[in-house]
């Protein structure tokens, strides 16, 4: 089978799949910056630079043109904030690369399509975006299983919700088997991730393990961390000369500045996963935020899978806008299942 690996970003899907034995011919995205991450990682997967909203099926077609239909996959995993949890639809970007992706799987009819994205994407009113791609799917004779999916149901140190589409048109799909949590094997926890990465301290980069990196911060923010209890402390527990003005009459958001705790997924990452004042991003016992290594592993990279990019902002996105790759093996293994059902 052969995939294709649209909004590919730094390649987590795609390394789930090829980790499956599933050859995935490109990725593609509009952020050329992920192209050293992707292509490095993911030989001989090229990453074709592209704005899904231009890009035409005479682009595509000489990359599957020698693959038969049934044995071809598009995966495609649309920009998510257009489907935020204001509910509300941006009819451009994400929405529009959503149409634009459901009209190349009308043009080349894939044997297997999965689109992965937010739970926000059904729960927009009205003739959505959403909506009109599942007609679309209907309309081309695909059939669907949509759901939320939680990464750490399949082996992701992380709480991550997503919603999954898996459609095809020779057997009736169903989505992947829960293998983690209650009753079976249980979840995989920041410790069982992360414990092994030596000390560092804010600001510094480990000379031994790539991008294990952990962001500067200010001389205050130092002393919040070294009063914040270990194993899942947060900003309620400071006292009141270093609680933030913007804090002292507001109890919302309460994750943010605060620890990861050892025994349990950590909490879902963002682009902004290295910055403790941007969520639950500080280490469990150290003063400093979870490092760019640590990062990639709470989203199930390996440790040899090295990110590049000009900036700390630049991994950092690469990292958490990725799909998990442990969740994408298990999208893959339900593919494989499914097409030996079918045959």
């Amino acid at each position: 089978m052969v995939a294709l690996d649209f909004f590919c970003g730094a390649g987590g899907l795609t390394r789930g799949f090829l980790n499956m034995g599933i050859e995935v011919r490109a990725g593609i995205d509009l952020n050329a910056s992920c192209k050293r991450t992707y292509e490095t990682n993911n030989r001989p997967a090229r990453f074709i630079p592209g704005d899904l909203s231009v890009l035409r099926g005479s682009d595509i077609a000489p990359l599957v043109d020698d693959i038969p239909r049934d044995e071809l996959i598009f995966m495609g995993c649309a920009p998510c904030q257009p489907f935020s949890k204001q509910r509300r639809e941006v009819n451009r970007d994400g929405g529009t690369l959503l149409e634009r992706f459901g009209r190349l799987v009308d043009e080349f009819r894939p044997g297997y399509v999965i689109i992965e994205n937010v739970p926000g994407i059904a729960k927009v009113r009205g003739n959505s975006t959403y909506k009109r791609f599942l007609k679309r799917l209907t309309n081309a004779g695909y059939k669907f299983a949509d759901g939320k999916l939680d990464a750490k149901w399949f082996g992701v140190p992380q709480t991550r919700n997503r919603w999954v589409v898996i459609a095809c048109r020779d057997i009736e799909p169903s989505l992947p088997e829960q293998t983690h949590g209650t009753g079976t094997t249980p979840f995989v926890t920041v410790r069982d991730a992360i414990r092994s990465y030596p000390r560092i301290r804010a600001g510094e980069q480990s000379v031994v393990v790539p991008n294990h990196r952990a962001a500067q911060i200010s001389e205050t923010n130092l002393q919040r961390l070294a009063v914040t209890p270990p194993d899942g402390g947060g900003r309620l527990n400071w006292p009141d000369e270093l609680v933030l003005d913007c804090h002292r009459k507001y109890e919302g958001h309460s994750d943010v500045y605060g620890r990861m705790r050892w025994d349990a997924p950590a909490p879902t990452l963002t682009c902004k996963c290295f910055s403790i004042s941007n969520g639950r991003y500080g280490h469990p016992e150290q003063n400093r935020a979870i490092s760019l290594r640590e990062a990639a592993k709470l989203q199930s990279f390996p440790d040899n899978y090295v990110f590049y990019g000009e900036s700390q902002a630049c991994i950092g996105a690469q990292i958490g806008n990725a799909v998990p790759v442990k969740m994408g093996e298990a999208l893959a293994r339900k593919i494989l299942q499914l097409k030996r059902q079918a045959r």
